[in-house]
């Protein structure tokens, strides 16, 4: 079961969407006011999705939907009665979803929400993807600053540096990456003597 968060200003349309909700097999765990919303109560109430059910968003509504993103992103559906091309941007830019003008259709509600499901999954994978490969290219710019001042101090050749740093980090059971962190840093303290 999906836990659904939703959020809208209208306690009557907030009925119907509620019952639409439960109709397709979704939990609706909370239901909140625009005003009520911050990323504490969305990390208290823990759902999986964020619905927003409003005529028009506010900056206050989409600065909240981009530090929900910032601090535990999830998929968020924002379905708007009436809207422009730069609040369609800023609610993109904000983390949202699936942002879908003319208002909620009960009869929509499910496909929207699973195509917002798979759309935040998908980006998802690709910010992980993205995070690891920097981190990968910063442990490699290390690596290749310690084979760097191996080659330097030494006076030995690429190949020799790069044994010598792998016979360290197996030596003292540590990542090649700790091991050129540790013999950066201590080479700065030296110069600094």
């Amino acid at each position: 079961m999906i836990r659904i968060l939703l959020i809208d200003e209208d306690p009557d349309r907030a009925v119907v969407l509620a019952e639409a909700l439960q109709g397709k097999g979704y939990t609706l765990v909370a239901q909140l006011a625009p005003r009520e919303l911050s990323a504490k109560r969305v990390q208290e109430i823990a759902p999986d999705v964020i619905i927003v059910d409003m005529e028009s968003p506010s900056r206050d509504t989409i600065d909240s939907m981009r530090q929900i993103n910032a601090d535990e992103p999830r998929p968020i559906v924002m379905f708007v009665d009436q809207s422009d091309d730069t609040m369609i941007q800023e609610a993109m830019q904000a983390g949202v979803s699936a942002y879908i003008i003319d208002g909620m259709n009960p009869k929509r509600v499910k496909p929207i929400i699973d195509v917002a499901v798979a759309r935040f999954r998908e980006f998802q994978a690709l910010r992980d993807e993205l995070k690891k490969t920097k981190a990968t290219l910063s442990e490699r710019k290390l690596i290749e600053r310690a084979k760097g001042l191996l080659m330097r101090e030494r006076k030995i050749g690429e190949d020799e540096a790069y044994a010598a740093l792998r016979k360290l980090a197996m030596d003292r059971q540590q990542r090649l990456v700790d091991v050129a962190e540790a013999l950066l840093a201590f080479a700065d303290v030296l110069k600094k003597k």
